[in-house]
């Protein structure tokens, strides 16, 4: 099992770590919401539903589930719609890969087809498909022929560009720091 340390809490990690289907909902929950705090996520759904079971997760009421996912401290900031997103990607695992989130890329036989795989799931374009290409192949050790190239920059040794290259506080700190300086340069070269 390898140790995966994004969320920076022991418990939510061990999650992480342990459910592939956690792993991709708190690659899903990473938008508009600090990345720490989106990978505690499934963590809070676990505690608070008693399972990370994609069918069960489809099976549940729409209402009640977002009811849990929004109760403080929420998954999300906006825990309600991103409920919604979580079942959305559940009922996909479910109907695509048997329930088994880890099919998705432990069936993959080269990196564009997993990267292909990845985009089509609800909740996942272009950019956060590449990341989580990533991730899976620097911390989980998934590497079919050209996943380098299918997951791109984010797949650069020694870059702090993601979720990809989180594996400790250090880390966590050094791809905030690459964010801000990316957002940064983004908003001079605006105006």
């Amino acid at each position: 099992m390898v140790d995966i340390r994004i969320a920076q809490d022991p418990d939510a990690d061990r999650v992480l770590s342990q459910d592939p289907f956690a792993l991709l909902v708190g690659m899903l929950l990473d938008q508009q919401y600090p990345m720490e705090h989106a990978f505690r996520g499934p963590a809070k759904i676990l505690e608070r539903f008693g399972t990370l079971n994609p069918a069960a997760i489809r099976a549940a009421d729409p209402e009640a589930f977002a009811n849990l996912c929004a109760t403080p401290p929420a998954i999300h900031r906006y825990g309600r719609s991103m409920a919604g997103r979580v079942q959305a990607l559940a009922a996909t695992v479910v109907q695509e890969y048997g329930g088994d989130a880890a099919a998705i890329w432990t069936t993959a036989t080269t990196g564009e087809e997993l990267f292909a795989r990845l985009e089509a799931l609800p909740g996942f374009g272009a950019q956060k498909s590449r990341i989580f290409l990533a991730l899976l192949g620097k911390q989980l050790a998934v590497r079919p022929p050209g996943w380098e190239q299918a997951a791109g920059a984010y797949a650069e040794t020694g870059s702090y560009r993601s979720v990809a290259d989180v594996v400790d506080a250090e880390s966590l700190l050094k791809v905030r720091d690459f964010k801000k300086a990316a957002k940064a340069a983004a908003k001079a070269a605006q105006g």
